[in-house]
């Protein structure tokens, strides 16, 4: 009777450990968690961002563009400023005589009167007019035409600068003088393009 009751309570002890702790495979290692139950970690791929990370994503992206867009701002901002600096310096030159391969100070020829203002604006440019066409990217239809920008006439041979309501601040030719005209047809005929000096 002994013999039987001990058996039975082997056997028990025997059920109770193999429910406590069943076989685990290799391929999914277990755990235990809160309160004493085997928890299976997932081995699979990572799940889509939800909930906080999904809105933190999004936040991120939106900074990203506003950067982005503030810093094309800015650009734009300090271009105007030089541009104002360089039309303001440009005419404080009105009544400075015309001189071949002049570029300031008291006299000038067209080239030298914009790369003497753009300098002062701090805005390198090339010395001669069809250089400073072809070396400043941003180039501008006559429809666009902005305050500080170099306009070229007559196959890049002259060049002036716009100073707003349709008219441009030059040195003109020999016997002239720096001098702000309007832009007449006459002009408009002869145009051959423009560009945005440190833009």
């Amino acid at each position: 009777m002994t013999a039987s009751v001990g058996a039975v309570a082997t056997q028990a002890t025997a059920a109770d450990a193999a429910t406590a702790a069943p076989a685990q495979g290799p391929s999914e290692p277990s755990v235990y968690g809160p309160a004493g139950l085997i928890e299976t970690p997932s081995i699979t791929g990572a799940s889509e961002p939800t909930g906080t990370a999904a809105v933190s994503e999004a936040s991120t992206s939106s900074t990203s563009r506003t950067s982005k867009s503030k810093a094309k701002v800015s650009r734009a901002v300090r271009q105007q400023l030089k541009a104002h600096t360089a039309v303001a310096v440009a005419k404080k030159q009105i009544g400075d005589p015309y001189r071949w391969g002049a570029s300031g100070p008291g006299a000038f020829d067209c080239s030298g009167l914009m790369l003497y203002a753009w300098r002062k604006a701090g805005v390198k440019l090339p010395r001669i007019a069809a250089s400073q066409f072809r070396t400043v990217r941003k180039k501008v239809s006559w429809k666009n035409l902005k305050q500080g920008d170099l306009m070229f006439f007559y196959g890049l041979g002259h060049v002036g600068m716009y100073v707003g309501h349709g008219k441009m601040i030059h040195s003109p030719h020999t016997g002239a003088r720096v001098r702000i005209d309007k832009l007449s047809g006459y002009r408009k005929a002869s145009f051959v393009g423009a560009v945005r000096p440190g833009a």
